[in-house]
């Protein structure tokens, strides 16, 4: 890989959205778009990607609070308010949803490769740019500013597709590895 890496700020090669009110009388539902919340990046299965939420929303109630459905997507979501925005954690969404008003997505451009996009953030260490404040946030204006270095596509998606390959067989070694100690304590 020979190409030069560009200088780009993060607002020139995506933008950014933020959540919305989630009310605890719309919260609880099982059918329908997926209604994330931080606390939804700690369910099993979704330490990549965003698969499941313990909230979903209908037509109904979408229409009946004016809610935009992000169909931007892939996106990648993580903490904008609050103590989770030390945590540092980014998913990846592949299909429409929505997000609480503590969370902010990152709508990649054509410019990006998801996977390549996902492991780049993986480096953004966003706590940095955090405002002072009752509580710690950040705003579309701080995360759009960012620099980074961006290579060309056919170079993002070999790295994105090295780097996803490694995750996987470390959560399969890992995986492999609980197995083996469950089964020597049942022995």
């Amino acid at each position: 890989m020979t190409n030069a890496w560009e200088l780009r700020k993060l607002g020139e090669i995506g933008i950014t959205k933020s959540g919305v009110g989630f009310p605890d009388k719309e919260q609880g539902g099982r059918n329908g778009i997926p209604f994330f919340k931080i606390s939804d990046m700690n369910i099993p299965g979704n330490e990549y990607e965003m698969l499941n939420s313990n909230n979903y929303v209908t037509d109904e109630q979408i229409q009946r609070k004016n809610w935009k459905v992000i169909t931007d997507v892939p996106a990648l979501i993580f903490a904008k308010v609050g103590a989770a925005i030390m945590l540092n954690r980014k998913r990846i969404v592949q299909r429409p949803f929505l997000m609480d008003n503590n969370t902010m997505a990152y709508i990649f451009s054509n410019s990006w490769d998801t996977n390549f996009g996902k492991y780049l953030f993986e480096t953004v260490y966003l706590p940095k740019y955090v405002q002072v404040g009752a509580l710690p946030s950040y705003n579309s204006t701080d995360i759009e500013t960012i620099n980074i270095k961006l290579p060309k596509n056919d170079e993002q998606q070999q790295i994105g597709t090295f780097f996803k390959q490694l995750d996987s067989l470390i959560t399969l070694h890992q995986r492999k590895t609980k197995l083996r100690f469950f089964y020597d304590i049942g022995q």
